[in-house]
């Protein structure tokens, strides 16, 4: 199904409607002259928009539609169709001798062959120059400084000097004679169905396509190149048998959902829009719609993921109050995240559903993971309505380094989101690592992704609970603080966010906080550290009682301090020995929740105290104030 839809995609957009060329990024123009003289190399190089906006933009090579070019296979990969990197073209390793100087010559060879039977087929004057160039070269006539910037990988192409801007590529009886080429070489029908358009064909080899983390030259995406793939007495690509026509198409689909900036087939100087999200140096999430229909929400949808405010607005008005009818679309929806290895692609998850189905498991995403944020408002804007996903694998990581998540854990996530599945334990549990790691620290940054830990745990926790609530023995989190969840791991977490304040009043800013010393074992084995740390509070009020600016502050957090450790009985062994994985997960949500509460503006309180009428008395303190004299 995945190999049909690619195929729909291609044919939607005519991504092959002109099958026997296919556009290349060309990073440099080699100019000649009629006579076969090295004019220049120009640069195709520009800055595209997207990376204008960046401190740091990196310039991109232009794309250009050249003949459909051969795939690079082995050590003797055959050259490119009258382009090809520099090592073809003029024989130099820009490898730092991966290759002999026999080895680079005998390629340029090649593709001084491939050029000489295009020269003498179609009596072109063009490649008559192009070749009587290459000839000179390497015979020494003409030497070639090739620009500081030039890459290993980057590809070369031809201008003839008196077509001004016009590839030789571009020349009539080049593209004629390429064309007749394609036809001569065209498979003859056989006894195989085509797997893709249902028509006899006789199996091609599927062509490389390029992937993040991939080779390179490009991977396989469809491959029966060992034994090992083989079954039922077919052999390589007998096993999946696709015809040639199909298969370059869905590899050009492929192709233009991984670019950036695919050129429009039917706009010269126009791209397509942009419909990847680029997670990890090896992992990307492809969507595309069935038809055009669909395309309003694949405009958005990398938006929605990345958090975009206006994006996921629209999303909430839109699934939840039914505003919007665009994204109560049928129209079938696809999204394939796709990771990259040395030998070939690997499929991490496979989404087959509709925009309206996909648009209600985003909105519950978001939904599960909305959760109070400690981390400050940057200056000059506001934080996004929502943890984008690219911060959410961030936070996993140490340092926020995304290709430190193991791309499996990557897939798994995008997963849930998708398809509305719960979330693996395995983030939690990594989630639960990091905050332990990462706790003690206070630049914005890290505040950031303390924030983003918090709401994924309480997604995952929640969504835990909502599909399978016979073995979840806790209750469901809140965004804001609930005093009145009553769960073992969650009124430890608020106890440990109420004792951080008290010895904050007491003591001022230290070096090292309870939390620094105690978070870890506090989360995990709390009887061992909470009554130590219970012992050290009531020191702690007692130094400041007769402070008066101060002592209003520590009666209030006393009479938490005892609500909360009201709710482990000592008759029952007081506080727990130990908690499991979903308790310290509650534990981490309860402290993150309990700091935002305690640092409330006055009218941030009056509102809370508006909102929890019914919170116990400990909690509302503007009701309270006539029980302590000094306020």
């Amino acid at each position: 199904m995945i190999l049909q839809s690619l195929y729909q995609l291609a044919q939607r957009e005519d991504l092959v409607g002109n099958p026997d060329f296919e556009p290349k990024q060309i990073a440099w123009l080699a100019r000649i002259s009629p006579e076969g003289k090295l004019i220049d190399i120009e640069g195709t190089h520009y800055i595209p928009p997207e990376e204008a906006r960046k401190k740091k933009p990196k310039p991109v090579a232009k794309n250009y539609i050249v003949p459909r070019q051969p795939q690079k296979v082995g050590q003797k990969a055959k050259p490119g169709h009258l382009i090809d990197n520099a090592l073809y073209v003029f024989g130099i390793d820009l490898q730092r001798k991966r290759f002999s100087s026999e080895q680079s010559a005998e390629r340029a060879k090649w593709f001084r062959e491939e050029v000489e039977t295009w020269a003498n087929e179609t009596k072109d004057e063009a490649l008559i120059a192009m070749l009587n160039f290459l000839n000179d070269v390497n015979e020494g006539n003409q030497k070639i400084d090739l620009p500081d910037e030039c890459k290993s990988n980057d590809l070369f192409a031809f201008v003839y000097d008196p077509d001004i801007d016009q590839l030789v590529t571009d020349r009539q009886a080049v593209q004629q004679y390429w064309r007749r080429l394609r036809q001569t070489g065209e498979e003859k029908k056989g006894d195989f169905l085509c797997l893709v358009s249902g028509e006899k064909c006789q199996p091609c080899l599927f062509p490389k396509i390029k992937v993040p983390g991939g080779n390179p030259s490009g991977v396989g995406f469809v491959s029966y190149n060992k034994p090992a793939f083989w079954s039922y007495g077919w052999d390589y690509n007998s096993n999946g048998p696709i015809s040639r026509v199909a298969s370059e198409a869905c590899s050009t689909a492929l192709s233009r959902l991984f670019h950036p900036a695919y050129p429009d087939p039917h706009q010269p100087g126009q791209t397509l829009p942009r419909q990847n999200l680029r997670l990890s140096s090896d992992t990307a999430v492809l969507f595309w719609s069935a038809d055009a229909r669909g395309e309003e929400f694949c405009s958005v949808f990398s938006g929605l993921l990345e958090s975009n405010p206006e994006q996921v607005k629209e999303l909430y008005r839109s699934v939840w109050k039914g505003i919007s009818p665009d994204l109560e679309d049928p129209t079938a929806f696809y999204a394939l995240t796709i990771s990259g290895t040395q030998g070939r692609a690997v499929v991490r998850d496979w989404l087959e559903s509709t925009v309206a189905r996909t648009a209600q498991n985003l909105a519950s995403h978001f939904g599960d993971l909305e959760i109070v944020r400690n981390t400050p408002k940057p200056k000059k804007s506001d934080l996004p309505p929502q943890i984008p996903l690219t911060l959410l694998l961030e936070s996993l990581a140490p340092r926020g380094d995304r290709d430190q998540v193991p791309t499996p854990l990557i897939g798994s996530m995008v997963k849930a989101a998708l398809h509305g599945s719960r979330y693996p334990l395995s983030v939690l549990e990594r989630a639960l690592e990091r905050t332990r790691a990462e706790i003690g620290r206070a630049d914005w940054a890290d505040q950031n992704r303390r924030d983003a830990r918090a709401a994924l745990i309480k997604a995952v926790l929640n969504r835990q609970r909502r599909l399978d609530p016979k073995t979840a023995k806790y209750k469901e989190v809140k965004r804001d603080m609930d005093p009145k969840n009553e769960s073992s791991g969650y009124s430890l977490g608020l106890l440990m966010a109420v004792l951080e304040r008290l010895q904050q009043t007491a003591q001022g800013d230290l070096n090292a906080t309870v939390v620094d010393r105690y978070f870890s074992s506090a989360s995990a084995t709390p009887k061992i550290a909470f009554v130590r740390l219970m012992k050290n509070a009531r020191h702690h009020a007692r130094k400041v009682k007769d402070d008066p600016e101060r002592r209003g502050m520590v009666y209030r957090i006393e009479r938490m301090m005892d609500e909360l450790a009201e709710r482990f009985d000592p008759r029952t062994n007081g506080f727990p020995a130990y908690l499991d994985l979903e308790q310290q997960g509650l534990f981490v949500l309860g402290y993150h929740q309990m700091r935002k509460w305690l640092w409330m503006k006055k009218e941030e309180r009056s509102q809370w105290e508006k909102d929890n009428p019914d919170a116990p008395q400990a909690f509302i303190w503007s009701k309270d104030r006539s029980a302590d004299p000094n306020n």
